[in-house]
């Protein structure tokens, strides 16, 4: 089996990633099914498991980075993918090759085809995930979770640690209790006597984790924090007090403070996995080469281009406040395409804050895209001066070619537009360099 026929396999089963991320229903059967089927390879990882309904990727990215420089051997396992399905995978802090992810998705293909099962599209790769991590004995997977907790299929690990990064407003319709149902939920992902990490406090749903009974739990403001943090050319320096350590004028080469929470609760969780503090030349290390694509992630500079996944009213306020607190004023060029179920009533609104002089809608590259007339009519309504373009691609060329070299274009909605964005700033550079 080589790459191309590995991803003609996986596209034989149900993608719920692609079909609006059914909540329903879910279980846990056709994994642990699977997983005895390969001979329990998720009982060999010391897995550190990660959910939350924003910044978990960036959660995952940053701690894997940590124990790397520490000197370990550590696989990562994140959702969705942005320009390539190895993103989802990595092992000592690279993507694994075309011929790697080749071979594993061909021998989970044996196990579900010898005996006869019918796993979805993202239990594949994650079985994939932790075969791979169990067949390189791995020190550490960090795993981050796809849908909630309790029920998605990352959860057959019994994570040494559990890290709950926020609880916010995806998957549910925001009727009354949404966010103790959610929370219970991600509460899911804790194992009994094993430690908690909580990036937000959570006072009104700790009573839900305590539940589960972890021990110890770490909670972001009381038990860690972030000291200060000041802008610097590529990002900005911040100063942490983590529970075993102080680390101070670390650069962490991504904006806004909602990373740089981030960059402090991965170091926390860093140092409960090995329970002591960290060398402040290892922190250093791992943090100064970070790159997380589609998070806040530049693709150009004259015109600035930035692109990110904000896809709901959480992460559209942090993407609107970093650009209002980080760049210079300029005329502001927003290009948007969203997912249902999302609202796209409570992204524009945020992101309204950023005071876009244009703003170009378009179809999102997934069975689950918002109409296009929905989301024109919905910026409208709000005052904002809409334009059409067919695709992620079409809109980024029309921005580019409306824009300035002083102007700043950012792309929102979905990880899905990224890759397209990318292209086409791509292809638009010959033009820049001719002017």
């Amino acid at each position: 089996m080589n790459f191309n026929e590995s991803l003609r396999f996986l596209d034989r089963f149900i993608n719920r990633e692609a079909t609006a991320g059914r909540i329903h229903g879910l279980s846990l059967a056709a994994m642990s099914q699977l997983m005895e089927c390969m001979g329990a390879p998720h009982k060999d990882l010391r897995a550190i498991h990660v959910t939350g309904t924003n910044g978990k990727g960036s959660v995952v990215s940053m701690t894997e980075s940590l124990l790397s420089s520490k000197g370990l051997r550590v696989g990562s396992y994140m959702s969705p993918h942005v320009d390539s399905i190895r993103e989802r995978f990595t092992l000592t802090g690279s993507q694994i090759t075309e011929e790697i992810f080749a071979e594993i998705i061909f021998h989970v293909s044996q196990y579900v085809e010898s005996h006869e099962l019918e796993p979805s599209y993202f239990e594949l790769l994650t079985a994939a995930a932790i075969l791979l991590f169990s067949n390189e004995g791995v020190d550490a997977a960090v795993v981050e979770v796809g849908i909630l907790g309790r029920f998605d299929a990352t959860n057959v690990l019994e994570g040494e640690v559990a890290v709950i990064t926020n609880i916010g407003k995806d998957h549910t319709d925001g009727s009354e209790g949404w966010r103790r149902s959610i929370a219970a939920e991600k509460a899911g992902i804790i194992v009994e006597n094993r430690p908690l990490l909580l990036g937000n406090p959570e006072e009104d749903v700790v009573d839900l984790f305590l539940l589960e009974k972890p021990e110890p739990l770490f909670q972001y403001g009381k038990d860690f924090f972030v000291e200060s943090s000041l802008s610097a050319v590529g990002g900005q320096v911040i100063n942490i007090k983590s529970i075993f350590g102080e680390y101070e004028e670390i650069f962490l080469p991504l904006y806004g403070k909602r990373q740089a929470q981030n960059a402090a609760l991965s170091l926390a969780t860093a140092e409960v996995f090995l329970e002591g503090s960290l060398p402040e030349e290892v922190v250093e290390d791992a943090f100064g080469g970070l790159l997380i694509p589609g998070r806040l992630e530049v693709l150009s500079r004259r015109p600035l281009v930035l692109v990110d996944g904000a896809h709901n009213k959480d992460s559209a306020n942090h993407l609107a406040e970093t650009i209002n607190d980080v760049f210079p004023e300029s005329r502001r060029i927003l290009l948007l395409g969203a997912l249902e179920p999302h609202s796209p009533e409570e992204i524009f609104s945020e992101l309204k804050a950023i005071s876009p002089e244009i703003v170009i809608v378009h179809e999102a590259p997934s069975p689950r895209a918002i109409d296009p007339n929905k989301l024109e009519e919905v910026a409208r309504r709000l005052g904002l001066d809409v334009e059409r373009a067919e695709n992620p691609y079409e809109a980024a060329l029309k921005a580019l070619r409306i824009g300035g070299e002083e102007d700043l274009i950012v792309s929102a909605g979905s990880f899905y537009n990224i890759s397209e964005v990318r292209r086409a700033v791509e292809d638009f550079q010959p033009t820049l360099s001719e002017i």
